[in-house]
């Protein structure tokens, strides 16, 4: 089996070719993104492996397609990039539904502690021979009231380091998970309720049109004056410009944030010899209270290790039984995880 692996980075190339060699697939890796001008580089494939910033929308889906690409593997959790309803009926959409939910959420937790012990501005500090403490007062975590959106895996583990700093937690979720509250430690309560009631607020939800930014001005109106927002899933769930203009106001206290939801033309690269076009994420950037990390809260050996095998195990399976657990499954709006292997109509 030979797949076209786009947007490759070192890190990557490490752990495919280990599961690659293991499992019989073959790796061609392009360091290009897939767009429409890249996608005839996968002529003679037999699918394609992308990332969060490749574009599959609907006419890269159509050539895919006429090259008779009929598998497309992420490797990633997250689909907002692929056009499902366009996909449904011509690419066999394969994904990582859960790599290391605790990557992900001890990243969230070094950002928020990173931000409110100031611990980036000592560690600059002390470079210079400067020990002065003045401007580096935080703040205990311990009874202080955290809301979780969203209590997936990520969420769920996020939520057990805040169980061990002795906070308080809120969460919100679509669809709650009714064992998480049982200890009394978790409490589910409307969005409204936990913007208002929040001292921190962490987001490990998906991007849908619903959650397309939830956290914008009106959103940031109704929180404490202070709130520390932390955002490790996907940039456009917070309206950067509201957030801007919510950092300046002095109504957001800190913000931790590992994805931006322009994000696709920046991370990952290296743009420390080019002048910065976006305004927004420059202004961001400047900010004291601002973190922002590139996208690498995934990036650990344990996640990269366990991304490259189950991708590589979603594509074997399809190849030898035409389904996988791990399939995306499009029909009357509504995406889930496909169990039958009977996505197209």
């Amino acid at each position: 089996m030979r797949i076209a692996f786009f947007d490759t980075k070192p890190y990557d190339k490490l752990f495919f070719e280990q599961y690659g060699e293991q499992y019989g697939v073959q790796f061609k890796f392009f360091e290009t993104k897939l767009t429409l001008d890249t996608a005839d580089l996968a002529r003679g494939f037999d699918g394609v492996c992308v990332f969060v910033n490749d574009t599959v929308d609907a006419p890269v889906i159509d050539r895919l397609q006429s090259l008779g690409i009929t598998t497309l593997a992420l490797r990633c959790a997250g689909f907002n990039n692929v056009d499902m309803k366009h996909a449904f009926g011509r690419l066999h959409v394969l994904r990582v539904p859960a790599y290391s939910p605790y990557a992900v959420a001890e990243h969230a937790i070094a950002l928020l502690l990173t931000s409110v012990r100031r611990i980036h501005k000592a560690y600059i500090r002390s470079k210079d021979f400067n020990f002065s403490l003045t401007g580096l007062t935080g703040f205990d975590l311990h009874g202080k009231t955290v809301g979780v959106v969203g209590t997936g895996k990520i969420g769920r583990v996020f939520i057990n380091i805040c169980r061990g700093f002795g906070m308080k937690i809120l969460a919100y979720d679509k669809y709650p998970a009714p064992d998480l509250a049982q200890d009394g430690t978790v409490r589910y309560v409307s969005l409204d309720t936990l913007l208002r009631e929040s001292d921190i607020i962490s987001l490990h939800c998906p991007l849908t049109e619903e959650t397309y930014h939830m956290i914008d001005a009106s959103a940031l109106e109704k929180c404490k004056k202070g709130i520390v927002l932390i955002n490790t899933s996907r940039g456009a769930l917070v309206d950067a410009e509201a957030l801007l203009a919510g950092i300046k106001a002095r109504k957001v206290g800190a913000a931790c944030l590992d994805v931006y939801e322009e994000e696709s033309e920046l991370f990952f690269e290296d743009n420390s010899g080019h002048i910065l076009e976006d305004d927004t994420l420059a202004r961001l950037i400047s900010m004291p209270n601002v973190i922002v990390t590139s996208h690498q809260a995934f990036l650990t050996e344990d996640a990269l290790s366990s991304i490259a095998e189950t991708t590589v195990r979603n594509l074997v399976d399809f190849a030898r039984l035409g389904q996988s657990p791990n399939e995306l499954c499009y029909r009357a709006g509504i995406t889930s995880d496909c169990r039958d292997g009977k996505c197209f109509s």
